[in-house]
């Protein structure tokens, strides 16, 4: 399952049937769960800690330290989860100790070919980011989020649970949950209706979100007016409490 052009450092620690690809190199301070795939010359580099059932495509390189000027080689680190794809040349790095010293990726995700993940992000599970799609330090991405070709998202920003974020997409504010995105710099667009079915919602809640949206970008009402709004409904549906409780902890404001 290891082949001999591999380099595995004497400190790694790998699991049950984990496969290593020629010229691939794991280094010290790495775990590696059961049942992971790493394709020919990955670089995975810690302290980092991956789950199982990980894929790991050809020219990725994961758990390297990060590109921040201020980052001074510190122990910091990556933690990703269970069942995710990362395809060929993407870019994942430990994080910083200017935040929580920790880049956090979750479960079932896909990273296509070029992706890149900055130093202390937190990526949720279910996520896909699209050929190309980067995020930079500090960013938040909710489950379920998915990133379209080329997008941008800057660093602070925060992404909603199941929101869709358009081609090129510049995002320089946080985007509400379920909210679709297009342009630069990024407007809203609609509520995610196909991408709520997909995943069960009824068209009752879904209506609600829909509501809830128009009172944030369609009625020219301030937020708090918005919100005020969205709260008659959302003891009845949660995916509106989400909404409200994003709008309640967005830092950087939403984008408009």
């Amino acid at each position: 399952m290891i082949h001999p052009t591999a380099i595995i450092e004497p400190g790694a620690q790998l699991g049950d049937n984990v496969s290593v690809g020629p010229y691939s190199y794991i280094g010290n301070d790495v775990v590696l769960g059961d049942n992971c795939i790493i394709e020919s010359h990955v670089v995975i580099k810690g302290p980092s800690t991956i789950g199982s059932g990980n894929h790991i495509y050809q020219f990725a390189s994961v758990g390297e330290a990060c590109q921040d000027k201020k980052y001074k080689d510190e122990p910091t680190q990556l933690i990703m989860g269970d069942n995710n794809i990362i395809r060929e040349c993407a870019t994942i790095h430990r994080g910083t100790v200017q935040d929580q010293g920790v880049t956090k990726i979750g479960s079932n995700n896909l990273f296509m070919a070029y992706t890149h993940v900055a130093h202390d992000a937190v990526i949720g599970s279910n996520v896909i980011f699209s050929n190309g799609a980067s995020v930079a330090g500090h960013v938040h991405v909710g489950d379920w989020a998915i990133l379209a070709g080329n997008t941008g998202v800057h660093q602070f920003c925060k992404i909603g649970a199941h929101a869709f974020i358009g081609m090129y997409s510049g995002v320089s504010k946080d985007v509400p949950p379920f909210v679709m995105t297009t342009g630069t710099p990024a407007k809203p667009a609609a509520i995610n209706t196909e991408g709520m079915k997909r995943r069960g919602f009824s068209s009752e809640e879904i209506m609600a979100v829909r509501r809830a949206y128009k009172a944030m970008y369609r009625k020219g009402l301030t937020l708090d007016e918005a919100i005020a709004q969205m709260r008659q409904e959302a003891s009845e549906f949660a995916a509106v409490q989400q909404m409200i409780d994003f709008l309640d902890t967005s830092d950087r404001g939403i984008i408009r």
